[in-house]
Parts: structure tokens; sequence; C-alpha cells
């Protein structure tokens, strides 16, 4: 194997036409190759502190050499702390960029992607083209605007030695069909960054409740949109039927599931507030590797729907192996009244009778309810009023004397005895003078 990660030998299987018909073969030659090239750069990252001491003339051991007690291990326990390590990505650690070096033999066919865009976009696309082409002329990838059909094309050439550029360019012109400006989209192309293009326009039947939920996805003045992107690193345009997210492969994964949630009556305030306690644990090291349930909040539905009960119980029988008895007929019924063996005439004469007999009731009953006008209502029995009781008595010398108080007492009038001691006053006043 190559050292410092060089992987020009991997250019060999794109020269095997039996091996390789088409893209998706190339695509897997090179994620086995990205999968190598991984454990090389993490191998060289774990062992540095060994090289460079080495170098000085120090022997120090790596960290990967010592246990928690800090006794130097065997090879076998090296070994296995080694592959214990291999599993988690180290901090900072970014994969080195794919160049011409990788494949210098470039690709054996053609592959092209095309996609189609609304009627009010085509200003916005041709005034951008030239920005579009310029970007993946870099990548040696050729793309073609349509406006007659309305469509757009990118497809290799035969300098494009990244097999991968071309899903990317498609995922490019598929973004910029979503209303997604140039200067997001083309962040497509670099490595790190992925997109997702989420469909909405099935998940909710009534079209009123969808742009209510639509509208609580993008929240006031787009509060509610601007949370999830600063919370999940990623630019998210909400445009008719679909919401299109553009961002690393953790954030767009909560992405998704925000939306779904929120197309399924789930506020997004409920999936916030849990990304940013994630936020927050994932700052601390030592919870890294713990669960975090007992950190995040646990929401219940307060309006559950009861189920409703039918109005009218239908009581299931007893189940009888005999089936039920067999209705008869009009025959039957005729032959137990005795009217089977009735002459015509007979019979006629007997529908006659019972039709003046309905008749002759129903004129009855018509009468009864005109005379029913005829009949006086019923009078409520006159109630005499009591006559007073004499047997109470009444104290004739306690009402005098309430008469009797109530003349010498005025309202706003003083007594006579007030008024003798005012007179009294106003005399010795005028001495005095």
């Amino acid at each position: 194997m190559p050292e410092n990660g060089n992987l020009a030998f991997l250019a060999g299987p794109f020269q095997d036409k039996d091996s390789l018909k088409a893209l998706p073969g190339s695509l897997t030659t090179l994620s086995s190759r990205l999968r190598k090239q991984h454990r090389l750069a993490y191998k060289s990252y774990t062992c540095r502190n060994w090289t460079e001491s080495s170098e000085e003339g120090h022997h120090i051991l790596p960290e990967c050499a010592k246990n928690e007690r800090g006794v130097v291990c065997t090879s076998a326990d090296s070994e296995q702390a080694n592959e214990s390590e291999l599993l988690t990505v180290p901090d900072g650690w970014k994969e080195p960029a794919f160049s011409k070096e990788d494949n210098p033999r470039g690709l054996l066919e053609e592959s092209s992607f095309a996609t189609l865009f609304p009627k009010y976009r085509e200003a916005y696309l041709k005034e951008c083209w030239p920005l579009v082409q310029k970007a993946l002329n870099e990548h040696h990838v050729k793309a073609t605007l349509d406006l007659i059909e309305g469509s757009m094309t990118v497809c290799t050439t035969k300098k494009t030695f990244d097999p991968y550029i071309i899903i990317r360019a498609r995922d490019l012109i598929k973004l910029l069909a979503r209303s997604v400006s140039f200067e997001q989209a083309v962040r497509i192309l670099q490595d790190d960054v992925a997109c997702d293009i989420i469909k909405i326009g099935s998940l909710v039947r009534n079209k009123e409740r969808f742009v209510k939920r639509r509208q609580r996805l993008i929240g006031p003045k787009g509060s509610t949109l601007k949370a999830l992107e600063l919370l999940t690193n990623c630019y998210i345009m909400v445009q008719g039927n679909t919401v299109s997210a553009i961002g690393p492969f953790s954030g767009l994964k909560e992405v998704r599931k925000v939306v779904l949630d929120t197309m399924k009556n789930i506020h997004p305030i409920y999936n916030i507030k849990t990304l940013m306690i994630k936020r927050e644990l994932a700052k601390d090291s030592e919870l890294r590797t713990q669960s975090w349930e007992r950190f995040l909040p646990q929401f219940k539905h307060k309006n559950v729907n009861k189920r409703k009960e039918p109005k009218k119980k239908t009581v299931k029988k007893e189940y009888t192996p005999f089936p039920p008895p067999q209705p008869e007929s009009q025959i039957d019924k005729e032959l137990a009244s005795g009217e089977y063996f009735l002459k015509a005439s007979q019979k006629k004469r007997q529908k006659m009778e019972a039709i003046k007999a309905k008749q002759a009731e129903a004129l009855s009953k018509r009468q009864e309810e005109r005379n029913k006008a005829f009949i006086p209502p019923k009078e409520k029995p006159v109630v005499k009023p009591k006559e007073a009781s004499t047997e109470t008595k009444i104290d004739v010398a306690a009402i005098k004397e309430k008469v009797k108080k109530a003349k010498n007492k005025k309202l706003g009038a003083l007594t006579a005895e007030e008024v003798k001691l005012k007179m009294e006053a106003d005399e010795k006043k005028k001495k005095k003078k």
C-alpha cells in the first residue's frame, strides 16, 4: 500500500470494461477507496506522538500504549486499544480532497442527468447560468440550459476524474429548480456538504391544514426557520410542496425529522428545545459516550381524541349452530287463515270490508281531533284570601310611645332639651357683650 495516503493505484479498476460498465461501478470503487483512505489518515494521526519523539531520539511510547494507571501495555493490548479507537473519528479530522492524482485516467463512459424547472424560475436561471457553468467547468462537468423544454442537463466529459461529481451536479440543478439561490446551491459541490429535498405535499390531505402547518414550520417572520438553521448548521428553503435543506449530514437528519413531525401536527418548538439541549450536552466530553435520554424532555399529547361510542349499541345474539327458522310464504299464511279456500268474490268482499273498517276508524279519529277545539279548558279553583287572624294581640301603648318620639324628633331638627340649652347659651353671650 502506498504511503501518505497516495491512492493512485486505485485507478486500475477503472480500465476494466467488464467489471465497470457504468457509473455505479465506479461509485463502489470510490467507497472502498475512501474507507482505506480514512484508515490511513487515522493511523497516521494516532501514531503522531511516536514518530515525532523517535526523530528527536527520545523513546516515548504513544498514548495508545499506556493503560489508565500509566503502566506500559503489551503489543496485544495496544492492538486491541487501536481497534477500539478506530471506531471513532478524532476531532478536527477532515477527509483530504479528491484530486486528479487519485484517478489520473478518468472515467470510461459519460453519465448525464436532467431535471425540469418551473416557468417562474426561467428569468433567474437565465441570469445566473454563466456562474453555474463556471462552477461546474472547474470539475470538468458540462451544463446546458434548454429554455424551450424548460430543462437543465449536466453530463460528464473526458476530462472528468471524480466519479461522484456528477451526483453533486445533479443535486445542484435540483436545488436551483426548487427556488434555492445560486450562492447556497453551489455549496453542494463541496465534499462535506450534502442536500435533502423533502416532499411534504402528500403528507396532509386538507389544503387549508397543509398551509397552516407549513406556515408553522416557517414561524412568525421566519423566526422558527432561522432557529432551526442555527441549531442544525443547515440552509433551509420552504417552497411549494417541498423543503430543501443544504448542510452537513447530521444536520440534514434533524431537519427531516422536524419537518415530518411538523406535518404530523407536532409543533416544531418541541424539537427545537430538544436540539438546544443536545447541543449543550455535546460540549461535555464525558457525556458523549453516555445515553442522553434522562436529560431530554418527554412531551405528552394533551389533545388525545377519545374514541366516540355509537348512540345505538347493537347487542350480539348468542351463537347457535342451527339456522334461523324459514319465514312463511304468502300461501302458507292464507292456508293458516283459511283464505286460500275462499272464492274470488268472497276475497274481494273481505278486502272491501277491511278497507271500510280502516276508513271508519280514520274518520272517527279525525272527528275527535275536530271536537277537541270545542271542549272548554279546565278552570283553576278560586283561592279565597285568608282572613286576618285575631289571635295576635296588638300592644297599643308601645305604638303610642313610638308616635310621641317620632313627633318630638324630626329629621334634621334639634330635640326640645337641646333647643333650651341653645337659647340659654345665646342669652349669656348677649349679656357679656
